[in-house]
């Protein structure tokens, strides 16, 4: 079904293959476009982002100390919190959220 391609990348103009396995991991994540970069150029793009919490892609969120309103003991959060509500740790949290 599918076979190696050589695709030309729009940043460098170097040909660069697109081969069977490559083909089969984008029809397995759902990618419907063929890639435009070579690997280098999809590397040196890469680094050039904001660094990231891992592999999703997302910049670190700000995170904001707090004391925990049911046992006291202290945590973060990644809100600012308010002084009319109360805040809670992860396992008071997720506690809370079983019970609903």
């Amino acid at each position: 079904m599918y076979r190696d391609e050589t695709l030309s990348c729009i940043d460098c103009g170097r040909p660069f293959a697109f081969t069977v396995g490559e083909q089969e991991f984008f029809a397995m994540k759902g990618f419907a476009n063929k890639p435009n970069r070579c690997p280098d150029c999809r590397a040196a793009r890469k680094a050039m982002r904001p660094q990231s919490t891992g592999n999703t892609g997302h910049s670190r969120r700000e995170m904001f100390a707090v004391t925990c309103s049911q046992c006291g003991r202290p945590d973060q959060v990644p809100f600012q919190p308010r002084t009319d509500r109360p805040v809670y740790c992860r396992d008071c949290f997720s506690a809370k959220q079983a019970y609903r």
